[in-house]
């Protein structure tokens, strides 16, 4: 019951209007092994706004777009505001001029609701991280722990492919790292405590600290582990010294505290990293800060379309340049399925049956905000009108049904 049968497409895609290109986000994307030469020659074509002629009967992006909103699916994305930004504009319709309108053309088009895993891995899962690689690294852990413990756990299948297709098929490793990295310890590069906190570092491939997921992980839960042996120290001492009312009443206090450190009553953070003036400095060098109007990131991502806006979003630049890395559109949507999966697995437990009910009622429909503690809300709220373009496109959609 928790097997997936996992298949990943790449459709590399080209802007047909002019665009800006961003120095920093197309050396992340070459960094990672994104072909420009492959997309200006052979990318599929695509226009922004609202269709041009009848477009349902030819073979395009937005053909495909309107097969995916037919499929009534849950659609589940990674910090994904950006990402629904860029389809609503770019294979669907002019965007609407406010939010409302936006979120009710949204919550009509995926019925099915719509799932970020950055919400769910800092307010389900309630990880100290939540970047993409983070998260999916965090779960498959977990997982594999799960697995050797005959637990319940997540199981993936791939398809067999033929032969005849391997120059069509591109191969990455995701299995977890090997112990190697444990040994040595003592002459281990230090931690970017940058990178750890954020998944993405101002100094790139040219940082002379740790930007490997794994050691960020191992370092992470070392130190979790050593703050739960301090508080259970304290918490005997206090049971042999204090009266016994008195030692109750702060034990159950310190049991409140490591619940909210453990993320219980709210998603962890690096404090380390997480203050206001290191927060302000990210906003300074990051481009295209997620604060900006929905006009203004609109216009100037088409360069980041393969790579699921995971340049704007991320920019995890770890190890030196390489042939492709694992940071790209294909492996970002695989990791991203993989943290749905796991976290469903969790939170489902024994209760399969979920009749009428959302396939996740905690994060159905809940969008990551950056820097928010409450999410945006997907739904059509009774002051709020769809969109035009939206009422004509979703006629279109179920016309030919």
């Amino acid at each position: 019951e928790n097997t997936y049968l996992c298949q990943i497409y790449n459709l590399t895609l080209l802007c047909m209007e002019d665009y800006i290109v961003e120095p920093q986000s197309v050396q992340f994307l070459v960094q990672h092994g994104f072909d420009f030469n492959k997309q200006y020659s052979q990318g599929i074509p695509y226009h922004k706004g609202n269709d041009k002629g009848n477009e349902n009967q030819s073979q395009s992006v937005r053909t495909f777009f309107l097969e995916l909103i037919r499929a009534k699916k849950p659609l589940i994305l990674h910090n994904g505001l950006i990402d629904l930004v860029f389809l609503y504009q770019c294979f669907y319709a002019h965007l609407p001029d406010n939010l409302g309108t936006f979120t009710a053309d949204l919550s009509e088009m995926f019925p099915a609701g719509i799932y970020d895993t950055k919400y769910a891995s800092e307010f389900e899962t309630r990880f100290v991280a939540s970047y993409l690689e983070y998260a999916y690294k965090k779960c498959k852990r977990e997982n594999c722990k799960l697995k050797d413990s005959s637990g319940q756990h997540l199981t993936v299948e791939f398809c067999n492919y033929p032969a005849n297709m391997s120059r069509y098929i591109d191969y990455r490793h995701c299995s977890l790292e090997e112990e190697k990295h444990n040994v040595g310890r003592g002459n281990k590069v230090p931690v970017c405590e940058k990178f750890s906190a954020y998944g993405w570092c101002p100094k790139g491939v040219k940082c002379p600290q740790s930007h490997n997921i794994d050691l960020i992980i191992d370092e992470d839960d070392r130190l979790w582990e050593e703050k739960r042996k301090k508080r259970k120290h304290k918490w005997k001492r206090r049971k042999n010294t204090e009266e016994p009312a008195k030692a109750f009443e702060q034990e159950s206090s310190g049991k409140e505290t490591e619940l909210a450190q453990n993320g219980e009553e709210g998603p962890p953070r690096k404090q380390s990293c997480y203050e206001p003036a290191a927060a302000m400095e990210l906003a300074e060098i990051t481009p295209n800060a997620e604060g900006r109007p929905l006009e203004e990131n609109s216009t100037d991502m088409e360069p980041k379309t393969e790579a699921a806006c995971a340049a704007e979003k991320e920019k995890e630049t770890h190890g030196p340049p390489s042939q492709g890395g694992t940071h790209r559109a294909g492996f970002d949507a695989f990791m991203t399925g993989y943290i749905m999966a796991y976290v469903w697995m969790l939170k489902k437990g024994k209760d399969t049956d979920a009749g009428a009910r959302p396939w996740l009622p905690d994060c159905h429909n809940k969008l990551y905000l950056s820097g928010k503690s409450v999410p945006l809300q997907i739904v059509k709220s009774l002051f709020s009108k769809s969109s035009k373009a939206h009422s004509q496109k979703m006629k279109l959609a179920w016309a030919s049904g």
